[in-house]
This record gives structure tokens, C-alpha cells and sequence, in this order.
């Protein structure tokens, strides 16, 4: 089915509709930061069903990828997670009438996913949210060439249907998206299976990213075998990044069967502890999304329909997994970053207070700024924790530094008494590291939780002193 879809593909795009030529921009890594490049895959396993591509319609003036469409050959269960900023855009207004119709409905209905980069159509009032509808529509046409070309298409309706296109922007708020090139280019874009499509699509994704963000997996959801399916996440970010939510843009496409009720519980048990477990600056964007899409291709009669199932658990916990590592991947390209620091608070009450004071530590400009500085002032981590809101021991807080070596750790405050004389030597050589693990013990109970964050660094105040420049 695959091979046909793809010749169908490679048919629509160079003759039906005159396609952008997509090949003008490289997906080669080795154009990205050579520090960058060992986060970027070279090959990739893709769930069926899913069509990919990426292009520049005009959005960017420097001529630099701006389009991504992703598709699926049937209609997807469909599940999001929106930024809480009250000044959310016109696309996150949408999206969430999009799906909020299609549970009050019961029915699945969401095929494609169109992403520009370069204008956020944020804070631009009614026209806005006519320009998302726009954009919409771009896709529900698309959709509806795909089918009326492709012998394969298990879309019963075989044409354009209410609500299956989500729509997400990034990039500069406050201005006017510019939606005739984006309509032309969605109807002109090429997509393709291939993972060169993939990467296309991620790289379109990009606006002060700096390599593009892409992973794939495969996932046997039961120990006997026969239950396989493939997951693969885009996401970008690189300022901007806290919770709730905290990802900027991201789309996670698995061709596992499950409902939405189902979906839903998975995704807000992972956003939980990946998406809204990152800061990079403490600003919360007006675009935020994360949306799961299952299209259940992999699927031979059977479904996910209970969270007490096997197979629901080992879906939840590897999507967790999996959108924990997409996350981590945008803090490592926060603005200015120099490290990846992973805060870990353990020894809690309840996951809710692990996480409470992990954030806090995180989101600490003293704390990042120390980091950055290759400074081990345990003074300002346990101030952090002092303040994070939750009842303490204090005479039973331990707190270690570990190396991203796999080195020896550094105890540097044990029951709440510092190790005095501090290794300073020791210290120095963890920090000098890129990756760093920040483990503090409460001693309260036996729930952990986990942020990922970055330093604070001269670079991050450059980039944002010029971003609309």
C-alpha cells in the first residue's frame, strides 16, 4: 500500500498541481552546528499511513523553509494539549474547536496538519482567526485531491470534511499572516513517506531553532509480539519555553488503534512529565500546542480501549518516553544554551510536589545563570527548594551533582548540611560538561518527578534584543 501511496504522491505533486520545488533546500545535517548534528537522525522508521513535507511558500523573507503538511491516508483519533496564555492565537482557538467538535460528535475526523513558521497569527483579532480558518480550508483540499487521486484512500467520505485539518503558526506575533502564500503552497507542497520528507517537514518547523527536531520509534505493545507500532514526533523551540504548555509547536503521528478517551489520558500523563516539565526562559508563548494523531494502520482488529490493558500502559509509558526525549531536544537548542540540566527531585509526598519544586529550581535565573557561569552554588538550589510552596524537612535534604560522563557524582549537601570543604576541583570538572544531572532528596516519601532545562547565557539576550530584526 505503502509503495502505491508513494507513486500516487510523486504523481500529484510533479504533474496534478505544479509543485513547489521542494528539493531546493537541503536536509543534509551537516548544514546545522556541528555541535547540533548528533541530535538530527539520518534514517527513520514511519508509522504507515503518513505522508510528510516541508517547503517555503513565501512567509520568510530570507527564503528559508516555512511549510509543513502532514497527512494521513484516513481519518486519525486526534487528542492536543494548548498553551494557558489568555492571549492565545487564532490557531489554538481553532484547533480546539476542531477537536472539541469532533468528541462532541464522537467521531474521527482529523486528516491533516498544516504548520507555517515565521508569523504566529497571534494577537491579530478577527482576521486571524479568518486566516486560520483560511489555512483550514488549504488543507481540507488537500485532503480531498489526495483521496479523489489515490485508489488507496480509506477515507469513507472521499472529499473534504468539517474539522479534519489542524493549523498551527510560529514565529513573530502581532503580525498579519500572510495566507495566500501559505493556501498556494499547501496546494503546490509535495509529500512524500520518505524520511528526507520527514526532515524536510522539520526543518520548515524552524524559526531561532537551530538544528530541526525530529524522532521515530517502534513500539511492541505486548512481550508475545504482534501488536507493533510506530510513532513519529516534529516538534520546535527554542525560547519561549515553560509550562503549561511548554513545546511551542509539536505533533507526535502513531499509526496505533485506540479511542479517544484513551488518547486523552495517554497524552496528559505525558505532557505531564515531558512538555510541561521543560523551561528555558520562564515565558509562556501564545501558541503552544502539542497534538497526538493515531490513524490505527498498524492495527489488525484490535483497539486500545482500556486504561487497565497492557497494551494501554506500555502505550502510555513509551509515548511518555518518547515525547520526553522530543522535549529534552528543545531545551537543547534553547536560546543561548551551553548545557542541558536535569533537575530530579525525589523522596516526595506525591508527584505534584516532586514537580512543584523541580520547577522551581529550574526556572531560577540565579540557579540557570550559576550554570552558565560553571559555578556549583549549592546555596542557590536549596534557596529554591526553600521557596517551591511545599512543607519541608530541611534537616533531611540531600543534594548531588552528576556528570553526563557517567562519572563519579558529587555530594554537596547531606541532611541538610553542606560537605564542607566543597571539591571545588571536582565540581568544576561536572559543570565544564554539557550535560548535567541535578539530584535533590527530600526525604518525604517515595514520588519523584523530573525537569529539563539549560543555562542562562550572554547569547540569550542577544538573540531576543534582535528577534524581530
Amino acid at each position: 500500500m505503502l509503495s502505491t501511496h508513494m507513486r500516487v504522491l510523486q504523481r500529484y505533486g510533479n504533474r496534478s498541481l505544479g509543485m513547489i520545488n521542494t528539493s531546493a533546500f537541503s536536509t543534509d545535517a551537516k548544514q546545522f552546528p556541528a555541535k547540533k548534528q548528533r541530535f538530527i537522525p539520518m534514517t527513520g522508521t514511519y508509522p504507515q499511513g503518513f505522508f510528510a513535507g516541508g517547503a517555503h511558500c513565501g512567509v520568510k523573507k530570507n527564503g528559508k523553509p516555512d511549510l509543513a503538511v502532514l497527512l494521513s491516508d484516513r481519518p486519525t483519533v486526534a487528542s492536543a494539549v494548548f498553551t494557558t496564555n489568555q492571549f492565545c492565537a487564532a490557531p489554538v482557538l481553532f484547533d480546539r474547536s476542531v477537536l472539541n467538535s469532533a468528541r462532541e460528535r464522537d467521531c474521527q475526523t482529523v486528516r491533516a496538519v498544516v504548520v507555517n513558521s515565521g508569523c504566529a497569527n497571534a494577537v491579530t483579532g478577527k482576521q486571524g482567526l479568518l486566516d486560520a480558518e483560511t489555512m483550514a480550508a488549504a488543507g481540507s483540499q488537500l485532503v480531498k485531491t489526495f483521496d479523489a487521486i489515490s485508489t488507496n484512500s480509506l477515507s469513507e467520505d472521499g472529499g473534504v470534511a468539517t474539522g479534519d485539518t489542524l493549523v498551527m503558526s510560529t514565529g513573530v506575533i502581532g503580525q498579519s499572516l500572510p495566507v495566500d502564500k501559505i493556501a498556494k503552497g499547501v496546494r503546490d507542497i509535495e509529500l512524500d513517506i520518505a524520511h528526507e520528507s520527514w526532515m524536510r517537514a522539520a526543518i520548515a518547523h524552524m524559526t531561532t531553532d537551530t538544528f530541526p527536531k525530529l524522532l521515530s520509534r517502534t513500539v511492541e505493545l505486548t512481550a508475545n509480539g504482534g501488536k507493533t507500532i510506530r510513532m513519529a514526533g516534529i516538534t520546535k523551540g527554542a525560547g519561549m519555553i515553560h509550562p503549561n504548555m511548554a513545546t511551542l509547536l509539536g505533533t507526535i503521528c502513531t499509526d496505533a488503534a485506540i479511542t479517544q478517551s484513551m488518547l486523552d489520558k495517554a497524552l496528559t500523563y505525558a505532557v505531564a512529565r515531558s512538555f510541561n516539565a521543560i523551561s528555558i526562559d520562564g515565558d509562556m508563548s501564545t501558541n503552544d500546542t502539542i497534538a497526538v494523531v493515531a490513524n490505527g494502520a498498524a492495527a489488525d482488529g484490535w483497539v486500545i480501549d482500556s486504561e487497565l490493558s497492557h497494551e494501554y500502559v506500555t502505550f502510555r509509558d513509551e509515548l511518555t518516553r518518547f515525547m520526553a526525549e522530543l522535549a529534552s531536544l528543545v531545551v537543547r537548542d534553547g536560546e543561548g544554551a551551553t548545557k542541558f540540566i536535569t533537575i530530579e527531585v525525589a523522596g516526595a509526598k506525591s508527584f505534584s510536589d516532586a514537580k512543584q519544586v523541580a520547577s522551581t529550581i529550574a526556572t531560577s535565573s540565579l540557579v540557570k545563570t550559576a550554570f552558565y557561569g560553571q559555578d556549583a552554588n549549592w546555596g542557590r538550589i536549596l534557596c529554591a527548594v526553600g521557596y517551591a510552596g511545599i512543607p519541608l524537612d530541611t534537616g533531611a535534604v540531600d543534594l548531588t551533582i552528576h556528570p553526563g560522563d557517567g562519572s563519579a557524582p558529587l555530594v554537596l549537601v547531606r541532611a541538610g548540611e553542606p560537605l564542607l570543604p566543597i571539591d571545588e576541583s571536582r565540581a568544576s570538572e561536572i559543570l565544564a560538561q554539557e550535560d548535567v544531572l541535578v539530584r535533590v532528596e527530600l526525604s518525604l516519601g517515595k514520588e519523584s518527578a523530573r525537569m529539563y532545562t539549560c543555562d542562562l547565557s550572554h547569547d540569550y539576550v542577544s538573540i531576543n534584543a534582535d528577534y524581530r530584526s
